[in-house]
């Protein structure tokens, strides 16, 4: 498929997936799903603390934090993302248009494999069918560890790793254009105009993060590395994956 026709995809993809999950018939899916969200968000903060603290990256990882995977509302960004395609299409270089398709193919395979997580974890383990709240007894790092084996994703994960260091190297070549740079400060008011100011906004917010950086090798390096490590951990069944508050591993065995 050429980029466009991948950005078409997928945004058609991520957008199905989550309306299928507000419209679950489960009573609990859709907010074990955003409470599954708010637990890894919370995770992936505790494993990139020190790169959240420095002045050089923090601005970066926010962006892969909320705005590449995060727990917060995307559907007025999905909804905007499939009006803008054909304009961006006409307007963005290919190089652009292509990191915004994986952007978007890694939105569509994080939203599935949540909602597989979910499926996994109201089945199998509980969790929405106790308590008075809709999440019932909650994520824990046992829980996900489980239903992160249980759906036997290894080839999805391994996609889900290899998309977000190419998406980083990719920004990280496409931020020393100053073309694009001007493109970008160029379609701020025909955005807002066509409704599309969301979009327009987590464009921007790329852009700025990356440029900032002034060179993305070594935050990508250590992203991938962590990440890797606690993916071969949680499906290997292997203790010390999660990172607690004080520093240390917990114990997540089988």
């Amino acid at each position: 498929m050429t980029s466009a026709e991948r950005l078409t995809f997928f945004a058609a993809e991520v957008a199905r997936l989550r309306l299928n999950a507000a419209n679950s018939a489960h009573p609990a899916f859709h907010e074990t799903v955003l409470a599954l969200k708010r637990f890894q968000a919370a995770r992936l903060a505790l494993t990139h603390r020190d790169l959240l603290e420095s002045s050089r990256y923090a601005q970066a990882t926010r962006f892969f934090l909320d705005d590449l995977y995060g727990a917060k509302d995307f559907s007025q960004r999905d909804a905007e993302l499939e009006r803008v395609i054909p304009t961006l299409v006409r307007f963005l270089p290919e190089g652009a248009l292509s990191t915004l398709a994986d952007a978007v193919e890694l939105d569509a395979l994080s939203e599935d494999l949540d909602q597989k997580m979910t499926t996994y974890a109201l089945e199998r383990l509980g969790i929405g069918l106790a308590g008075s709240q809709p999440d019932g007894p909650g994520w824990t790092a046992e829980r996900y560890a489980q239903a992160y084996r249980g759906i036997d994703s290894a080839q999805e994960r391994q996609i889900q790793l290899e998309l977000v260091p190419r998406i980083g190297r990719t920004l990280d070549k496409l931020v020393k254009s100053a073309l694009l740079g001007g493109l970008l400060r160029g379609m701020a008011k025909p955005a807002r105009l066509a409704g599309v100011a969301t979009m327009h906004d987590f464009l921007v917010r790329g852009y700025t993060a990356f440029h900032s950086m002034k060179g993305a090798a070594e935050f990508l390096a250590r992203v991938d590395e962590r990440e890797r490590d606690f993916s071969r951990r949680l499906l290997a069944g292997e203790p010390g994956a999660f990172p607690e508050a004080d520093g240390r591993a917990s114990q997540t065995g089988p």
